[in-house]
């Protein structure tokens, strides 16, 4: 049974700093991409950050682009979002995601998802 698990999320002041982590387990997720999602209070579900299996390519949402970055670890099976300069409007659920590509992540074309981490920033 495949399995996601987030960690790392918590409350913070607007300006610092987190890293989420993601490990899979299960199975080896040999070429396929994994990412990040959001939802924040009363929205929607958001594209956050995609990373393909060999880190070649990576997407990023505009909002957090200069400020995140995404990072794999495959003899881990672990994926990791390291978020600088946090602003209360970063407030949300963090989910892990897994896809076929990083742009079918982006696209939302998930095939496993995490329960989520909730991160929350104050001003």
């Amino acid at each position: 049974q495949v399995q996601l698990v987030e960690s790392g999320g918590g409350l913070v002041q607007a300006g610092d700093s987190l890293r989420l982590s993601c490990a899979a387990s299960g199975r080896t997720f040999d070429s396929e991409a994994m990412g990040w999602f959001r939802q924040g209070p009363g929205t929607e579900r958001e594209f956050v950050a995609a990373i393909s299996w060999s880190g070649g390519r990576i997407y990023y949402a505009d909002s957090v682009k200069g400020r995140f970055t995404i990072s794999r670890d495959n003899a881990k099976n672990t994926v990791y979002l390291q978020m600088n300069r946090l602003k209360p409007e970063d407030t949300a659920v963090y989910f892990c995601a897994v896809g076929p590509s990083a742009q079918a992540v982006e696209d939302q074309i998930i095939g496993y998802w995490g329960p989520g981490t909730q991160v929350t920033v104050s001003s």
